[in-house]
């Protein structure tokens, strides 16, 4: 069985994109969460750049215990869109919720992560 070629799976320009390129969001784990329909994939990859904009701004000046649940929420929705090291991260500052530099790397790896869903999603 052959799954529908997803959009995530192109590049703005519409060429395909590179074979193991390193990218913020595992498109393929995308596409099998999203069975390749691709209005559901642009509402949940839109979803989650909302929802890590909030994190990031809100997470570095939170209490612990709300840094702690931030992480959380932000690690399950990353794992579930296949932005593997923004969930990597945020777990981790899930456990060490006092770690500055992972705060810090997390809110770069938001960064690219929203930069890259703008970029599939024009």
């Amino acid at each position: 069985m052959t799954m529908p070629r997803s959009v995530a799976f192109d590049r703005p320009g519409g060429e395909p994109a590179a074979a193991g390129s390193r990218r913020p969001i595992d498109l393929v784990h995308l596409a099998r969460q999203t069975q390749g329909d691709r209005a559901v994939e642009q509402d949940v990859l839109s979803m989650f750049a909302h929802q890590a904009a909030a994190v990031r701004e809100r997470i570095g000046p939170a209490e612990r215990a709300e840094r702690v649940e931030l992480a959380h929420r932000l690690a399950g929705s990353a794992r579930a869109i296949g932005a593997f090291a923004v969930a990597d991260c945020a777990s981790a500052i899930e456990q060490a919720p006092e770690d500055r530099a992972a705060i810090g790397r997390l809110s770069r790896l938001i960064d690219e992560a929203r930069d890259f869903i703008s970029a599939i999603s024009r």
